[in-house]
């Protein structure tokens, strides 16, 4: 699927991913166990990016945004993508998991949530399922906190979304 990504270099090397979100190599039973326990299906992209590395920081971290977020006005920014499984604090069935984002913060029950933002929590990354259905092929949405919960569209499908990270200094900083 992401034969012309090179993987090698998609991942930041970092102590702080590795204690936090880079789980066990997967297997087909950890994402059937994580599947059955979010009661949806993981999109195709997502299974074959964590059988290179099971969660993790990415190099480019940032995604292009047809509308403003309470993060930037043409950009959303992320903290790293949640691996498959339970052991982390950041994986999909781990700590910090879906039903904590909407138990713990109110965030609405859309699908899965993917990828934390820089903000600490007032945005997250989602799989929303609502159009697709829990077997289905998700879009990728933000959803702002900050913004009463808004949710905007970043990408149709996981493997867009992967593919339109960009790096810092791609934005105007200034």
């Amino acid at each position: 699927m992401f034969e012309d990504l090179d993987l090698e270099t998609f991942w930041r090397k970092s102590e702080y991913a590795d204690v936090n979100y880079v789980d066990d190599t997967l297997t087909d039973l950890k994402v059937a166990s994580v599947e059955r326990a979010l009661k949806y299906t993981l999109p195709g992209a997502y299974v074959a990016l964590m059988r290179f590395q099971n969660g993790g920081i990415p190099v480019r971290t940032n995604h292009r945004m047809s509308e403003a977020t309470s993060w930037a006005e043409d950009h959303i920014a992320i903290t790293g993508i949640y691996s498959i499984g339970s052991t982390k604090p950041y994986s999909l069935a781990g700590d910090f998991c879906t039903q904590f984002w909407i138990d713990e913060w109110g965030y609405p029950p859309i699908g899965v949530y993917f990828a934390d933002c820089p903000s600490a929590g007032h945005d997250m990354l989602c799989l929303d399922y609502r159009i697709c259905g829990p077997r289905g092929e998700p879009a990728v949405v933000h959803v702002d906190q900050d913004l009463d919960f808004k949710i905007s569209v970043v990408a149709p499908n996981f493997e867009t979304f992967i593919r339109g990270l960009e790096d810092d200094g791609a934005f105007d900083a200034g």
